[in-house]
């Protein structure tokens, strides 16, 4: 039985791999320390199916150095250790180290990165992971300041565009038949700059293609095949992106059984439970907001309860939350805020505070008019009391908006 069409056109060189140039092109970081057959420790961040593994793969080869996987998935700390005594025993005098590539670090435990770091302080092995999670928080400190981060995109289209015409020449099923790509749209869409998820689409189609005449691919037809195969391509969790987003967006317009329904796909897909409890919190500030300043209690209050009880009972308290921020008013405001202060920020630099805000410890801050003029709000009537606190250049500038709900007039009328 043939491989999968991705595992087939997996790359073996960079010259044959695409994307992510600002990483692998000509000068670009990567290319120069494969070049010079010495590579550190490193993360790779990014979405699936942008060539993570792929590129840990072709850097072991082309270093000719010992390379070990692990799945932070299967693994424990028994074999992190296993590995890493393996490691010692295939390094040599003046040769590169062993390469550890460990898939979806994010979900290794602390005790598990901990049996990491001797290691990779010691040059055991050189540490390649690969997550989809943002390493600062899912990745120790001690750990992450040990290895360079870098950030994966997912593919443009011209790099998914030459994939498929890769696939259809050289691939060894697939160039056996012609090909009418008369549409490209819904392949593109659907992929959504994902090069596995590509692949197992035009797998899908050329499978469902009658045996003789041309191989079709336009948007009607991709979009059919699809439909009638709507897990067929999301092999292990593909749809791990569309799915929370579906998620996201049902809780943003406030339909609870959509909200409940992604959380249940989620679930029962095996998803990450701190990953969906992330998602809560972040979007009742996102989305409620204001409106409801409870929805962060409650959404943080799920995510320490799951964190505490795990599985299977862990569902609960992310399905309270879940109903509870669906049905809940919306707001944005807090969230325009911050965007729209960050944007001021970046346009007109660092303004300097008033002297009448300034702390004066000194003397000599003292005499230069620090704190002179503030006025102690707690010594006035409703402890308020009118003063600049921008700077002078953005004195009158507004961020807030209150929006249009009870909680928030409340607080404009304040």
């Amino acid at each position: 039985m043939a491989s999968p069409l991705a595992e087939r056109m997996r790359p073996v060189t960079l010259d044959d791999y695409v994307g992510q140039q600002h990483l692998v092109g000509p000068d670009a970081v990567l290319r120069r320390m494969i070049d010079s057959k010495r590579i550190s420790s490193f993360i790779l961040w990014g979405p699936p199916g942008v060539g993570k593994t792929t590129l840990a793969t072709i850097i072991a080869h082309q270093l000719e150095t010992p390379f070990y996987t692990l799945s932070a998935v299967t693994s424990g700390v028994k074999d992190v250790r296993e590995v890493i005594e393996k490691a010692k025993q295939n390094k040599f005098f003046n040769t590169s180290s062993p390469i550890l590539f460990i898939d979806e670090i994010h979900r290794f435990s602390k005790s598990q990165q901990d049996s990491l770091l001797g290691a990779v302080e010691q040059g055991v092995v050189t540490l390649i992971g690969a997550t989809t999670e943002n390493p600062s928080f899912e990745v120790i400190r001690p750990l992450l300041s040990r290895c360079q981060v870098y950030v994966m995109k997912s593919l443009e289209v011209d790099d998914l565009l030459s994939l498929v015409e890769r696939v259809i020449h050289k691939d060894i099923i697939l160039s056996q038949r012609e090909f009418d790509i008369q549409e490209t749209g819904a392949l593109l869409r659907y992929s959504g700059g994902d090069a596995r998820k590509l692949l197992n689409i035009m797998e899908l189609v050329f499978e469902a293609a009658p045996q003789d005449g041309k191989v079709i691919i336009n948007d009607k037809i991709v979009s059919e095949r699809l439909q009638q195969n709507p897990l067929a391509y999301d092999k292990d969790g593909e749809m791990h992106y569309d799915i929370i987003s579906a998620f996201i967006k049902s809780i943003r317009g406030s339909d609870p059984d959509a909200a409940i329904y992604w959380l249940a796909r989620m679930i029962e897909g095996g998803e990450d439970p701190a990953f969906i409890a992330r998602r809560l919190v972040i979007s009742a500030s996102e989305d409620i907001g204001l409106a409801n300043p409870n929805a962060m209690l409650l959404a943080n209050a799920a995510f320490e309860a799951v964190m505490k009880i795990g599985w299977p009972e862990g569902r609960i308290p992310l399905a309270e939350a879940t109903i509870y921020l669906a049905t809940s008013p919306k707001s944005n405001s807090a969230y325009m805020a911050i965007n729209e202060a960050l944007q001021c920020v970046q346009q007109s630099g660092n303004q300097p505070v008033p002297l009448h805000l300034r702390n004066a410890p000194t003397k000599l801050m003292e005499d230069l008019g620090y704190h002179d003029g503030y006025k102690y709000p707690h010594d006035y009537e409703g402890h308020y009391v009118e003063q600049q606190y921008l700077p002078d250049a953005l004195k009158n500038r507004k961020f807030w908006t209150p929006q249009p709900n009870p909680a928030e007039e409340k607080m404009r009328r304040r």
